[in-house]
């Protein structure tokens, strides 16, 4: 479902976040909200981001039954187009317009919360009520040991592998970790003269490699903000990735291309391995059947840390709502067990409770599953051990361009992996 992969494109207007930060200041007191709750009848405004027409059914629905639990609450559900989605709620909350409740993500929510743009959630939402959420997605939704947001769906990766290249390299098993990956990298150069896998290192793209440096056990900042990276453990993971590149066990275009060519060379059985959410399975039935008939799924790829990425929606109450208590009242509503299982069914997502994630759809796919089925119910079942591996900071981006940039010279040989390291962690303290 293409529209609920787009939507998880990381945000990256900054200078609007200054503005914004300029404004709130002026403003004054950051911890009061407009109003307080009416004694009346009370419309909150909900929110998302491009889940029309697609699930148009499923939030009628939902907001049909939720008013009439709550005769004193009515909701009025806006949509907004991804793509505009951060000018927009930039915008409302400048000018004191914003919605009572909005879905966004952790990555782009954080910036804000850092200018105390939103409800804090700490002291409204009960110890009972917050243990119902997977613990380590609650943690993505906190900046300064302060919650932020609510988690709603999740998505994380699986490993996808084109069994017949596997076994025309002699590979019986798909790789676990990425000391194991570099040997199957060589293996199926060396025996399909294909390479197994594609992975970005554009500035811009996808935050893949920056990932694995976490996954390796490499903090990329420490307490204070500043690099962590320069270290043995930093400088064996740049050289990780110079060796590959270096030993042509990637694709050169690997500097120049982004995601999209990795799904491009996989269903062109160009690689044998794709790392992809468990929904991309029905992109590739659709495009290259012959690929999908011979893939099968496994676990995320890790380091010796074992974590795996997950990637995280959330709703959000802005500070200035009038209506907190109903407000929050509708985020627990649409983010409980019953209605995150509905959702994640109809989208084909993961929900964010236990309970939920718990649920036979997930954990026992009958014997004749499709792949995407199977696929489905391994993304679940590494949830435990899935966390948002980069932390909730301002300037990532300008971190990931430090590291690629730099990491993509060492790999061209026009600096020393020690160099290239050093000068990554200069210009991320500089900025």
């Amino acid at each position: 479902m293409a529209h609920i992969s787009r939507i998880w494109k990381r945000f990256g207007l900054w200078m609007a976040i200054g503005l914004l930060a300029s404004w709130l200041i002026s403003c004054g007191n950051p911890n009061s909200t407009s109003g307080a709750a009416s004694d009346g009848p009370q419309e909150i405004e909900f929110w998302t981001m491009q889940l029309q027409p697609d699930f148009t059914d499923y939030f009628n629905t939902l907001i049909a039954e939720f008013e009439a639990e709550n005769p004193e609450i009515t909701v009025r559900w806006v949509d907004v187009p991804w793509g505009d989605m951060q000018s927009k709620i930039l915008t409302a909350v400048s000018a004191g317009t914003a919605p009572d409740v909005v879905n966004l993500n952790p990555d782009f929510a954080s910036q804000l919360a850092s200018k105390q743009a939103w409800l804090p959630l700490d002291d409204r939402v009960s110890s009972d009520a917050k243990a119902l959420y997977l613990d380590k997605i609650w943690t993505a939704n906190t900046l300064d040991d302060e919650s932020f947001g609510l988690p709603w769906y999740l998505t994380t990766r699986v490993t996808l592998y084109n069994r017949s290249l596997f076994e025309e390299a002699g590979i019986t098993e798909p790789p676990t970790s990425y000391a194991e990956l570099a040997t199957v990298a060589r293996e199926i150069k060396e025996k399909t003269g294909k390479y197994a896998f594609f992975i970005s290192f554009v500035p811009e793209d996808a935050a893949d490699v920056l990932q694995s440096f976490v996954q390796m056990g490499v903090p990329l900042v420490d307490d204070n903000g500043d690099a962590a990276f320069n270290t043995p453990a930093g400088k064996a993971v740049f050289q990780y990735w110079t060796d590959l590149y270096q030993q042509e066990l990637l694709p050169r275009e690997v500097l120049t291309q982004g995601h999209r060519r990795a799904v491009e060379l996989y269903q062109a059985g160009e690689t044998a391995i794709l790392a992809a959410g468990a929904e991309f399975l029905s992109t590739i039935e659709k495009n290259a059947p012959e690929i999908a008939e011979a893939t099968a799924s496994s676990p995320q790829i890790t380091g010796e840390t074992g974590k795996k990425n997950v990637a995280v929606m959330n709703l959000v109450i802005p500070r200035s709502t009038d209506a907190p208590e109903a407000a929050l009242e509708f985020a627990l509503y649409v983010t409980n067990d019953a209605n995150q299982l509905t959702f994640a069914k109809a989208a084909n997502v993961l929900p964010s409770t236990t309970a939920a994630l718990s649920d036979t759809y997930f954990t026992e796919p009958p014997a004749d599953a499709q792949p995407v089925t199977v696929a489905r119910s391994v993304s679940a079942g590494q949830m435990q051990d899935a966390e948002v591996l980069i932390p909730a900071m301002e300037d990532v981006k300008v971190l990931q361009k430090a590291i690629y940039t730099n990491l993509q010279a060492a790999m061209l040989g026009q600096k020393t992996v020690d160099q290239a390291v050093a000068d990554a962690a200069v210009e991320w303290d500089a900025r």
